[in-house]
C-alpha cells in the first residue's frame, strides 16, 4: 500500500504544474488598477497585477498604511548601496517583510523610480486542506502597504510553474535520491534573478533590487568589460552571499542590494522611523517555497512514505523504524524519537532505505576535511587564476574555512568537479548542499557538494552493513533496549556545528540563548535528562 501511495504522489507531481495552469484559465487574478503598464500583457506566461489577486478560500486582509512619515531625512551613509544621484530605473523585489520594505525606501529616498513586484510562487493549491488561512495574503497586504506609503506600484508576479519547473521538482528529485538541496540558492539563481529578469526584460529597467544582506561592485561607466563583483555585507550574521554564490556575471550585473551596509539591527530603527506597518514583523525562517507548510508535510505529500529500519553504526543494532530515508540527512538530530541520546543521523543506505544514526558523531577521528564539489560556477565567468588559498563557506552563517581547489576530470558529472581541502576539520558535510568560495571578502562562486568518494565518512560496521542487505527485515524481531549514554563531563557536544536541516534551527538558537547564562551546567543536565526520556 505504502507503494502504491508513493507512486500515486510520483504522478501527482508531474501533473500539478499542468493542474496550476488550468486554476490560473479558470480563475484569472483580476485588477482593481487602470494604471497597469500595458507591455507586461505581451508576456503570456507571467500575468501581473497591481492589486491583492483573486482568492478561493479567503477575503483580503486589509492593512492600513501611514502616509505621514513620507519626508524621512536619511543619513547619507545608508544610501551608499543604492546609486543615489543617478536617477535610475529599477525593479524592486518585496515580500511584505522588514527587509525588502526597507531596501525600498532606501532607493526611494536615493531618488529613484521604483515599481515593486511580488513574486507569487507558492503552490498552496496542492495544500489547500492545511491550510487556516491564506498564507501570501498577509505578506501582500503587508507589501501592498508600504508601497501605498510612497506611492510606489506594486505588481504581483505569479510564477508558479516556473518555480515548480525549475526548483521544486529538482528538489524532490534530490531528495529520492538521498541527497540535501539548498531551495534558497536555486531560488534565487533560477526563480529571483532568473525567470523574473525574463519576464521583465522588456520593461527597460535599470536595476533590480531585493532586501538581500550583500553587496555588488559595479565596474565604472567606462570600463563596462570588467566583471561586477559580489561582496561580503557589513553584518556578517545576516550576511546572504552564500544565497547569491551561484549567479552568473549577468545576473549580478543587474542588481543593488541597499541593505549591503547595514547591520540588521539598524534596518530595524529604520523600519521604524519610517514607520513601516510591518516593522515589528518577524523574520521569516522557513524554506523559502514553503510558507507554512511543514517540511515533512511536504515531502510526504510528494515523495510519499516507506518505512524502514534505524540501525547503529557501530554495532549493527537494531533501534527503530522511520518513515523513508528522504526524511533525514547527515547531521540531523530531531526527529528520530530514539531515548538515550542525543542521536544523529550518520549514514543512509538509499537502495534498502535504511537510516545509520550514532551517538558519536562528534567523535575527532570521525570528522572530515576533503570532499569534492561539482556543478562549478563562477561569478565572472571564469576560475580564479590561484585556487590554492580560497576561503570556503559550507553552510549559510559567519564561519568561513581556508581551503584549496584541485580541478579533475568531471567523472559524469555535470559541469567542472574539484576537490576541496579544508583547514580544519567539519562534521556536517551533505551532498546536495553548497559550497560558496571567497577570496578575501568577495564571494568568487560556488559548487554542490558531492557524496563521499573516499573513506573518510562515517564509518558503518560491517554487522549494519549486513542487516541493511537483508531483503526480509521483519526477521530482526523487536528493537534493541536502548542504554542510556553516560554524560562526558566537560563536554557539550550539542554546541558543535554541522547541522544542515531546518528542523535543527530551533536548537541551535535556544543553545545560543543559554550561552552566557551563569546556570548552564544545570540546564545542559536537565536537557540530557529530557533526551533520555524522548
Amino acid at each position: 500500500m505504502l507503494l502504491r501511495h508513493s507512486r500515486a504522489m510520483s504522478a501527482l507531481s508531474l501533473h500539478l504544474p499542468s493542474l496550476f495552469r488550468s486554476f490560473s484559465l479558470i480563475f484569472p487574478p483580476i485588477s482593481t488598477s487602470s494604471s497597469l503598464n500595458p507591455r507586461l500583457n505581451t508576456t503570456p506566461n507571467f500575468p501581473i497585477l497591481n492589486s491583492t489577486p483573486f482568492s478561493l478560500s479567503c477575503a483580503a486582509t486589509q492593512i492600513s498604511s501611514n502616509s505621514q512619515t513620507l519626508d524621512v531625512d536619511v543619513e547619507p551613509h545608508y544610501l551608499s548601496c543604492s546609486m543615489r544621484g543617478k536617477s535610475l530605473k529599477v525593479a524592486v523585489l518585496v515580500s511584505g517583510g522588514v527587509d525588502s520594505s526597507v531596501a525600498l525606501r532606501l532607493l526611494h529616498a536615493a531618488g529613484h523610480s521604483c515599481t515593486a513586484f511580488y513574486l507569487k510562487i507558492w503552490f498552496q493549491e496542492d495544500f489547500e486542506n492545511f491550510w487556516s488561512e491564506c498564507p501570501w495574503e498577509e505578506d501582500l497586504s503587508y507589501a501592498k502597504a508600504v508601497c501605498n506609503q510612497v506611492d510606489v506600484p506594486l505588481e504581483v508576479v505569479h510564477l508558479t510553474d516556473e518555480y515548480w519547473e525549475k526548483v521544486v521538482s529538482y528538489i524532490i528529485e534530490e531528495y529520492r535520491n538521498g541527497r540535501t538541496p539548498n531551495p534558497d540558492v536555486l531560488c534565487n539563481t533560477r526563480i529571483k534573478f532568473g525567470a523574473f529578469m525574463d519576464a521583465i526584460s522588456s520593461m527597460d529597467f535599470d536595476y533590480v533590487a531585493s532586501g538581500h544582506y550583500a553587496n555588488v561592485h559595479h565596474p565604472p561607466a567606462d570600463e563596462p568589460e570588467k566583471p561586477s563583483l559580489l561582496e561580503l555585507s557589513r553584518d556578517m550574521v545576516k550576511d546572504q552571499t552564500y544565497f547569491l554564490s551561484h549567479l552568473d556575471q549577468r545576473q549580478l550585473k543587474r542588481l543593488i542590494f541597499p541593505l549591503g551596509h547595514i547591520p540588521k539591527d539598524e534596518v530595524r530603527e529604520l523600519a521604524t522611523r519610517f514607520a513601516l506597518p510591518n516593522k515589528d514583523r518577524k523574520d521569516s525562517q522557513g524554506i523559502c517555497f514553503l510558507g507554512k507548510i511543514k517540511f515533512s508535510e511536504f515531502v510526504a505529500r510528494h515523495i510519499g512514505e516507506m518505512e524502514g529500519v534505524i540501525l547503529e553504526a557501530e554495532t549493527g543494532d537494531f533501534l527503530g523504524k522511520h518513515r523513508g530515508f528522504w526524511f533525514y540527512t547527515v547531521g540531523q538530530r530531531q526527529g528520530l524519537r530514539l531515548p538515550g541520546g542525543p542521536w544523529y543521523v550518520v549514514g543512509k543506505d538509499i537502495k534498502n532505505n535504511v537510516v545509520f544514526v550514532s551517538r558519536n558523531y562528534y567523535s575527532v577521528d570521525k570528522r572530515r576535511r576533503m570532499f569534492r564539489v561539482g556543478s562549478l560556477k563562477w561569478l565572472s565567468g571564469l576560475p580564479p587564476e590561484d585556487i590554492s588559498d580560497l576561503q570556503c563557506k559550507v553552510r549559510h552563517g559567519p564561519n568561513f574555512y581556508r581551503c584549496s581547489l584541485t580541478m579533475e576530470c568531471g567523472g559524469g558529472y555535470q559541469g567542472d568537479v574539484a576537490v576541496v581541502q579544508l583547514s580544519e576539520d567539519d562534521q556536517g558535510l551533505a551532498a546536495g548542499q553548497f559550497a560558496a568560495f571567497y577570496q578575501g571578502t568577495t564571494c568568487i562562486g560556488s559548487g554542490v557538494i558531492l557524496e563521499s568518494w573516499d573513506d573518510k565518512s562515517f564509518p558503518v560496521c560491517e554487522k549494519a552493513l549486513e542487516i541493511a542487505r537483508m531483503e526480509d527485515k521483519s526477521k530482526l524481531g523487536k528493537p534493541v533496549k536502548i542504554k542510556v549514554k553516560p554524560v562526558a563531563r566537560g563536554v557539550d557536544t550539542d554546541e558543535k556545528v554541522g547541522h544542515v536541516m531546518m528542523s535543527t534551527m530551533s536548537s541551535e538558537r535556544e543553545e545560543q540563548e543559554v550561552s552566557g547564562s551563569p546556570s548552564v551546567s544545570w540546564l545542559r543536565q536537565l536537557k540530557q535528562k529530557l533526551w533520555q526520556l524522548f
